[in-house]
Order: structure tokens, then sequence, then C-alpha cells
């Protein structure tokens, strides 16, 4: 599907196959790219008289592991859509006493310990330095803090989330020094999907759901199953989905933002 023909999106949201319910009468479409094929068709609705386009980062049914997601051809086929704000819900591990699971975070600053992954458009012969020094859209999230302070949700207005290569948790000592370093939460999928947002100049923000406290936390905790963080997740997304939404209907989908200059003065 080339870009002239393919159909608009105001919004994307990156999820689990679980938002799938978000959307009722909704148009599911496949983009191609050049960097490949996405984690799977992208459902097209109206919410809040909006058009949102949703896709599973995971495929769905999360076939694709963390180090695996293709995030490029994701970015870019909500590019193509003419999406112009990206919320990306994950699930992540606690690395500090006072964020407890069930409750948000809602990143400002990530730290970057993942390998391997294709983490940018400009592979040459045109060669961009992008400016990550605030790798998420400061309007997006305090739009987002809005709003889930309004629905009463556990949420924290900034956080540093340290982003692990997967799919293997943490070890102890591994966890530990996130601790010690006092990053806030743990996750697999930030990066490089917020940069390469960024790259297309697209506001992104992050919506790091609290599913467990990571190994290291609060000293000798029980391990993290694949099982646990399915069940706390399960338990709160229908508060993501109602977050979701409500940001839907808030958002203006028009308004200037410096992400849509971002590439200004990088070459």
């Amino acid at each position: 599907m080339t870009q002239s023909s393919a159909p608009h999106a105001d919004i994307g949201v990156f999820g689990g196959s679980g938002f799938y319910s978000l959307f009722k009468d909704a148009q599911a479409v496949w983009i191609d790219t050049p960097y490949g094929a996405p984690s799977s068709k992208i459902t097209i609705a109206d919410v809040g008289g909006k058009k949102v386009a949703f896709l599973p980062r995971h495929g769905a049914d999360h076939c694709y592991p963390p180090h695996r997601v293709p995030y490029r051809a994701n970015l870019w086929a909500m590019k193509t859509l003419g999406v112009r704000k990206i919320l990306a819900p994950c699930a992540v591990g606690s690395l500090q006493p006072h964020l407890k699971p069930g409750s948000f975070v809602i990143c400002d600053q990530f730290v970057d310990r993942t390998s391997g992954r294709e983490c940018t458009f400009y592979d040459g012969p045109k060669v961009v330095h992008l400016s990550a020094a605030d790798p998420y859209c400061p309007h997006l999230r305090s739009q987002t803090l809005a709003v889930a302070q309004e629905m009463g949700l556990d949420v924290h207005g900034d956080g540093t989330m340290v982003v692990i290569q997967g799919p293997r948790f943490s070890t102890r000592a591994e966890s530990k020094w996130f601790t010690s370093m006092g990053w806030s939460v743990v996750g697999m999928t930030g990066v490089p999907e917020c940069i390469l947002a960024r790259e297309l100049e697209m506001c992104y923000v992050n919506i790091s759901l609290i599913t467990d406290y990571d190994v290291g936390t609060e000293g000798l905790v029980e391990p993290v199953t694949m099982d646990e963080v399915a069940r706390v997740f399960a338990e709160n997304t229908q508060k993501v989905k109602d977050l979701i939404i409500s940001l839907c209907e808030r958002l203006d989908v028009h308004e200037d933002c410096s992400c849509l200059h971002a590439l200004s003065g990088s070459h």
C-alpha cells in the first residue's frame, strides 16, 4: 500500500492484543514499508472524533520477542498513515520500593542497555545526529499525566526507564545495579521505538504500567515470571484502555510541537 492510497490516522497506539476491544467498527489495513512488514495489520477506528491506529507491537499472536519486534517497520507504517502522536503503553518492572505494582509511570528519560537492534532510519549515506536529551514529548507527557490524575490513577509524572535486551529478565546483580543508580523501571521495548518516532518527527509518550518488583528491588523478592506479569497486566488492562480513550478524546492532533521539528539542525 502506498502512502497516497493509505487511509488516514491522527493518533497511533502500540500495545498488546487486549487493546483490540478498544475499537468497534474498525478497519484493518496492511501497510507495506521499506523496512519489511510491521508486526501486524493496523486497526483504525474513530475514538472521540479522531482516527486512531492500533498496532500490537509483539504481533497479533505475541509472536515477536522484544529484540525481534520490527520497530522500524512499525513506526514507518504509522507515519505512512499520517500519525502525529504515538501513545505507547508497556509493562515494566519496578526498581524502587515506592513505585508499586499496579501504578503508572510517565517516563521522561531512558537508559539504553539493548544491543544489535536496528535503531535508526539513517544508516547512510545521509547522516543524522538526533538530539535525544529529552526523548519523550513534553506536551504529550503533561497531557497524559493530567488525564491520569483526573481519573484517579496511581501515577508518577516522571522517571527513568532502563531498557534491557530481553527476552530474559535481569539477574539479581543487574537489578541491584539499576536500583542503585536511581532508575525507576525496567522494560524491554522502549528503545528504539521512541527514538524512531522522533526521527520521523512524531510526538511519543511512554505509559509504563508496573507489573512487578524487579528481582533486586526489595531485597530477596521472588524472581519475576511471565505468568505474574501477564496476570497483573490483565488486572489493569481496563485502566490502560480507559486512559488511552480519555487521552485520545482530549488531544489536539493539530497542535504544533518541537517534536514535529526534531530533525531541524540535525544534519
